[in-house]
C-alpha cells in the first residue's frame, strides 16, 4: 500500500478519474450545434449535416443546397467534427446559385461519362447564364448527341442519387482518373501530394472535390443544354429567379475573345494549371512569360492600327471594362502604339468630371452611388470634347475626392495638338448616354476583359470574377490600404454596378481586348494568400476567403522579378514603368 492513502481513499480517486473520463469521452462523442435562431442541438460526433438540419431548415421558400459552418461553406453531406453555428444556404444565395452551377456541371460530367464513355469534355467560358463545352474529338457535336446528354442528365436527376464527398488514397485517385481519360486532373494530381484526396461519388462515378456540391442529384432540375458555335451549352437559372430560365443572350464579343486565346493556349501547349506547373518547376517559365507578354503587345498594336485605319474622322477612343481588368494600363500602352502609327493621344480622366457630392445619386441603401452615370457631369464633359475637337482650349476641372467638390485653378488647361486623339477610360465608356453630343462615327470603343483560357482541369474553369477579384485585392492592399476583409465585402456592390453599367453595353464595342495572362495567378498567389489568411472564421467574408486560397492552391508560385515592367500585371503588384 502507497504510504499517505487508505484503501478508502484509493477507492474514491479511481472512481473520480472515471467519473472524470466518462464525461470526457460524452464531451468528445458529442457536439453541439447552434442555429440561427439561437436554438441549440447536442448531436453525436460525426453526424452528417443534413441529419442535423433537416427539421430545422424546413421553413425556407427555396431548397436549402449547403450550409456554412462556422461561417465556411459546406456541403449538406459533410459529417459534424466540431462544435459549430450552422446557417443555411439557398439557391437564391450567392454561394449557393454557384454551388447550383458547379453541380450542374458534375451532372454534366456525369452523364457524359456514362453515354461517352471513351470521349473526353473540356469546359470553357462562361456566357449568358451558362458555360461552354466542347468535345475534344469532335469540335461541333450533332443535335442529337446534345439531345441526349440532357436525356441523360434528367433521368439522373429524377433518380434523386446521393452526391458525396469521399477521400480517396492518392494512387487510387491518380489511377482513376489516368483510367477515365481525364489527363488534366491527373497531371493536377501529380502536382500534388496529399495522402487522401478529397472527391465527390455518385453511383460509381467521381470528380475531384474542388468546392461543395448539391445533396443529391434531384436538387438539380432547373437547367438546359443548347447547341452553341462549335460545341454546346449548358445553361443554368440567373440567381435572381433560381427555379426558371431566361432566354439566351448571345455575347459574340466574348465568345470570339475566348476562341482567340484559347486558340494561343493550343499553340503555347498551356491550357490546364498542370501544364503551367510543368513550366514553373522547370526552367521554361521565363520564355513562356515573354510570349504571353509578346502577344499581349502585338494584340494592342493591331487595334491601334484598326483605329487609324477604321474611321476617317475618328477623334476619341472610349475605353471600358470591369473592374480590375487593367483598363488603366491598356490605355497607356494603347497610347504608347498609337504614337508609333503617328497619332498623338491626350488621356481625359473621368474621374475629374464627378458631380459635386450634394448632387451625387444614391443606391438602394441611401449611400453614394459613384458608380452611376449621373454622379458624372455628362453636360460639362460633353462640351468640353466639343469645344476641344472644334480647337479650342479648355479648362479641365480638378475633383477632391476627400470633401466631394469640384475647382477650376487655372493649372490644368488643355488644347489638342496636331493629329490628336483623345483617350477616354472610364466605366461607362460603352454607354452612348455618356457622350450623346459626338457623332458616332468620331468614336471607337474598346471593351477590356480578362478572360482567362485556362482551366484547373476537363471539368473546372477558372472563373473570370475570381481571377478580377484577386487582382483588385492584391492592388488594393498595396496601393490603397485596405485588407482582405474590406475587398471582400464590397465585391458584391461592384458586381452589382458592373451587371448594371457595363456588362450590358459591351457588345456596342469596336474591339475588344482581353488582358488575362495564362501564368498570373501563379504571381498573385504569393501577395494574395498571406492577405486571404488574415481573413478569420469569425469574418462573414471567411468562406470566400477559404475558397479562394483553396482555389490559388492549385497553382505552383511564380516570382514577381520575372514580370516585365510594362506589363498589365504590373498595374496590380507594383513596379510599373507606367505611373498611376
Amino acid at each position: 500500500m502507497c504510504p499517505g492513502f487508505s484503501l478508502e481513499k484509493k477507492r474514491n480517486i479511481s472512481g473520480n478519474f472515471s467519473t472524470i473520463n466518462h464525461r470526457k469521452r460524452e464531451t468528445m462523442d458529442t457536439l453541439t450545434i447552434t442555429f440561427p435562431s439561437g436554438k441549440t442541438e447536442n448531436l453525436p460526433f460525426g453526424t452528417r449535416i443534413q441529419q442535423a438540419v433537416e427539421n430545422e431548415f424546413t421553413g425556407y421558400d427555396l431548397p436549402v443546397i449547403g450550409v456554412k459552418i462556422n461561417n465556411a461553406l459546406a456541403s449538406l453531406s459533410t459529417r459534424l467534427q466540431m462544435n459549430a453555428a450552422v446557417k443555411p444556404v439557398t439557391i437564391a444565395d450567392t454561394e449557393g446559385a454557384v454551388m447550383y452551377r458547379r453541380s450542374l456541371c458534375y451532372l454534366l460530367t456525369m452523364a457524359a461519362s456514362k453515354l461517352f464513355p471513351g470521349e473526353r469534355l473540356t469546359v470553357g467560358h462562361s456566357l449568358g447564364h451558362g458555360y461552354f463545352y466542347q468535345f475534344d474529338c469532335e469540335p461541333s457535336p450533332p443535335i442529337e448527341k446534345i439531345k441526349a446528354l440532357e436525356s441523360e442528365m434528367r433521368r439522373i436527376v429524377s433518380e434523386n442519387l446521393p452526391i458525396q464527398r469521399r477521400l480517396l488514397p492518392y494512387e487510387e485517385a491518380l489511377n482513376y482518373f489516368e483510367e477515365n481519360n481525364q489527363p488534366d486532373t491527373a497531371l493536377s494530381l501529380r502536382n500534388r501530394n496529399e495522402g487522401a484526396i478529397a472527391t465527390y461519388a455518385c453511383g460509381d462515378f467521381l470528380d475531384l472535390a474542388h468546392e461543395p456540391l448539391a445533396p443529391s442529384t434531384g436538387m438539380l432540375d432547373v437547367f438546359e443544354v443548347m447547341p452553341y458555335q462549335e460545341g454546346f451549352l449548358l445553361r443554368y437559372p440567373p440567381q435572381k429567379s433560381p427555379r426558371h430560365m431566361v432566354p439566351f443572350q448571345d455575347r459574340p464579343i466574348l465568345y470570339s475573345i475566348y476562341r482567340e486565346y484559347n486558340n494561343w493556349g493550343k499553340i503555347l501547349h498551356v491550357n490546364c494549371v498542370g501544364e503551367l506547373n510543368a513550366l514553373a518547376a522547370g526552367n521554361k517559365i521565363k520564355n513562356f512569360i515573354q510570349i504571353a507578354e509578346t502577344l499581349h503587345n502585338k494584340k494592342i498594336a493591331e487595334i491601334a492600327d484598326r483605329i487609324c485605319e477604321y474611321k476617317e474622322n475618328l477623334k476619341i477612343v472610349l475605353i471600358a471594362g470591369p473592374s480590375s481588368s487593367g483598363k488603366t494600363t491598356f490605355a497607356k500602352k494603347l497610347s504608347t502604339q498609337l504614337r508609333v502609327v503617328g497619332r498623338e493621344p491626350v488621356a481625359i480622366s473621368l474621374d475629374d468630371y464627378f458631380v459635386p457630392r450634394e448632387e451625387t445619386p444614391l443606391d438602394e441603401n441611401g449611400e453614394y452611388n459613384f458608380e452611376a452615370l449621373e454622379a458624372i457631369d455628362v453636360n460639362l464633359l460633353n462640351q468640353h470634347l466639343l469645344e476641344l475637337l472644334d480647337g479650342k482650349e479648355i479648362e479641365v476641372p480638378s475633383f477632391d475626392f476627400k470633401s466631394g467638390s469640384r475647382s477650376f485653378t487655372g493649372k490644368k488647361k488643355l488644347r489638342l495638338p496636331e493629329r490628336s486623339i483623345l483617350i477616354l477610360e472610364g466605366i461607362h465608356g460603352l454607354n452612348e448616354k455618356l457622350t450623346p453630343r459626338i457623332p458616332k462615327n468620331q468614336k471607337y470603343k474598346i471593351y477590356v476583359s480578362a478572360l482567362t483560357q485556362l482551366n484547373i482541369d476537363d471539368h473546372t474553369r477558372i472563373s473570370t470574377t475570381d481571377n478580377r477579384i484577386i487582382r483588385r485585392m492584391v492592388r488594393d492592399y498595396q496601393f490603397r490600404g485596405r485588407n482582405a476583409v474590406s475587398t471582400l465585402n464590397g465585391w458584391p456592390s461592384v458586381k452589382r454596378g458592373e451587371g448594371k453599367y457595363i456588362f450590358p453595353f459591351q457588345d456596342t464595342a469596336d474591339s475588344a481586348f482581353n488582358s488575362a495572362l495564362d501564368y498570373e495567378l501563379s504571381v498573385l498567389k504569393v501577395f494574395a494568400d498571406p492577405l486571404l489568411k488574415s481573413v478569420k472564421p469569425h469574418h462573414e467574408e471567411y468562406s470566400e476567403a477559404v475558397r479562394l486560397l483553396s482555389f490559388l492552391d492549385n497553382f505552383y508560385p511564380i516570382p514577381s522579378d520575372l514580370i516585365p515592367r510594362q506589363s498589365i500585371l504590373r498595374e496590380f503588384i507594383g513596379g510599373s514603368y507606367f505611373k498611376y
